[in-house]
């Protein structure tokens, strides 16, 4: 848990490099996290040392060699300002930008750049993270939480993280299992990724740290993929801070065609909020996506045209016309890829903009009748479009479906979420203290939790019985036969389905409304005479 005290000074630190240049909060997270991986080497060889002095046996390929012990952690950590800032920045960083064999987030560090602008700025944060228990997994964690919310403050580059409880929730509406194999294909920060994590060791206390399974914990049950080298550190940095000693963050352009290293059948649960704001050139998407949208990939690559033009020295020469080829929506892709990367009978949570899911051009409608059809479409959740305010407004829903590649969709629940315990303005403002029940008026969140998980039992069977399949169509959530969405040229927007009803309202009939318009004007003309009579 952080202090009140460790926040404040997290918040200095961080203005501190605002004042000193480093405005970008990515910057400002990747710097810290390169001194938290420095740290962390110096600990790991500290505990190979222990090792190997109660064994006997000497430590196999160190990181730090003798005639390199000035550029461990707690070597430099008390030194002069100016004298830390020349180890670190000339030493000690070149040193693990080399090391690719240390885990994912070495191998992130080719292109790291060191943006610390100040010896005094440096002392600051090695102090900071000096005083931290790096043995607390939940007060590392929540160092890298709060300054992560920093991103959730900011939204810089266009770039938005989902809110920590619509991630907290989908993982709820989920129960990832222990033997279970998630992946995020566009990861970011890795958000959904410990919010698993964090399901998973809460709910198997018992079972978590038996050797096998904490071994498939932190190697196998969590991958993440991103073509942002700043995010695969932050991301990477993350899952290590929260225990994951080998995390799986991979850089990875998801929509790509890999040819046979095209990740296909490998996971039983995905968690994603892929990005929605772009079109991907047919060029360098994989056919089988281009396939599920309906899209031929054999005409993808239009020939090339030329024009003539005379050059500097009067001759004629041909110059190839740049033709902007076909391209196609990010959002429908993804979910293309989802599919593929799903064993059968593995599960997914799927963020999409509204678009997805009423949109008309043959992609939408082939990805939509692909999911309803061949899989087995769970849920439709409608989410506030404040959600992700103050740096987009885009209205959007959460899609739950299993792969199955034969059917099975029989009824779509749907939920019409209305609050989820923050203002839907610009300023996100928390509707209720911490400690506090939010009441549903303030947060659909429970309600959405309980009512999804009624409708299977415990066996894994659906729960017939469950009260959901009676509401009304006027109610909050309701359910929809497939038969009904087919119909509807499988249009997946709730306000398709949704029934609203109208208040009757008596008006009182003309005569009157014009007699009470006389009143009033009589009293007007009253009015005005005993004025005349002032003057």
């Amino acid at each position: 848990m952080l202090t009140g005290k460790i926040r404040n000074q997290i918040d200095q630190v961080w203005t501190m490099f605002w004042t000193g240049g480093v405005a970008n909060p990515i910057s400002v997270i990747e710097q810290i996290s390169y001194l938290l991986f420095i740290r962390r080497l110096d600990e790991l060889q500290r505990t190979a040392e222990r090792r190997s002095q109660a064994t006997g046996i000497p430590i196999a390929n160190p990181t730090f060699g003798p005639d390199e012990q000035a550029l461990r952690w707690n070597s430099f950590k008390d030194k002069d300002p100016d004298v830390m800032m020349d180890i670190v920045q000339n030493q000690v960083f070149p040193k693990i930008k080399t090391l690719h064999n240390e885990g994912s987030f070495a191998e992130h560090m080719k292109d790291a750049i060191f943006m610390i602008p100040s010896p005094k700025l440096l002392d600051q944060v090695v102090q900071l993270l000096s005083a931290i228990n790096m043995d607390d997994k939940d007060t590392k964690g929540d160092l890298y939480e709060y300054l992560l919310s920093k991103l959730q403050q900011s939204g810089v580059n266009g770039q938005f993280r989902t809110p920590r409880n619509i991630i907290q929730m989908m993982v709820e509406l989920m129960q990832p299992k222990l033997g279970d194999t998630i992946c995020d294909p566009s990861s970011g920060t890795c958000g959904f990724l410990m919010a698993a994590l964090e399901y998973v060791e809460s709910h198997y206390k018992q079972d978590v740290n038996k050797p096998e399974n904490r071994k498939h914990v932190n190697n196998a049950m969590f991958t993440g993929f991103d073509f942002d080298k700043s995010m695969l550190r932050i991301g990477a940095m993350n899952m290590l801070l929260h225990g994951i000693e080998n995390p799986s963050v991979l850089y990875r352009d998801s929509l790509q065609d890999q040819g046979d290293a095209n990740i296909s059948e490998a996971y039983n649960l995905i968690l994603a909020n892929p990005p929605f704001k772009g079109s991907v050139d047919f060029d360098i998407v994989a056919p089988d996506l281009l396939r599920a949208l309906g899209k031929n990939p054999a005409a993808k690559k239009a020939a090339a045209k030329y024009k003539t033009e005379i050059d500097e020295n009067g001759n004629e020469t041909q110059v190839e016309v740049k033709v902007k080829g076909p391209t196609e929506k990010s959002e429908l892709l993804f979910l293309a890829l989802i599919l593929r990367m799903l064993k059968v009978g593995g599960r997914a949570a799927v963020i999409v903009p509204d678009g997805v899911l009423f949109g008309s051009t043959k992609s939408h409608k082939s990805i939509r009748e692909k999911i309803i059809n061949e899989q087995k479409l769970e849920a439709v959740i409608s989410l506030p479009s404040g959600v992700f305010k103050p740096y987009a407004g885009v209205s959007t829903a959460i899609l739950i479906f299993t792969k199955t590649n034969s059917g099975g969709t029989d009824k779509v629940w749907f939920y019409d979420m209305l609050a989820d315990g923050f203002s839907l303005d610009d300023k996100r403002t928390p509707l209720f203290k911490d400690g506090e029940t939010a009441t549903h008026e303030q947060s659909n969140i429970a309600d959405i939790i309980a009512r999804f998980i009624s409708l299977t039992n415990p066996d894994g069977t659906p729960n017939l019985a469950s009260p959901e399949h009676s509401r009304k169509t006027t109610e909050q959530s309701f359910m929809v036969p497939v038969a009904s969405i087919t119909a509807n040229d499988c249009d997946l927007s709730l306000n398709r389905y949704k029934e609203v009803v109208y208040e009757e309202v008596q008006y009182d009939s003309p005569k009157v409304i014009l007699g009470r318009i006389k009143t009033l004007q009589a009293q007007m003309v009253n009015g005005v005479s005993e004025l005349e009579k002032l003057l």
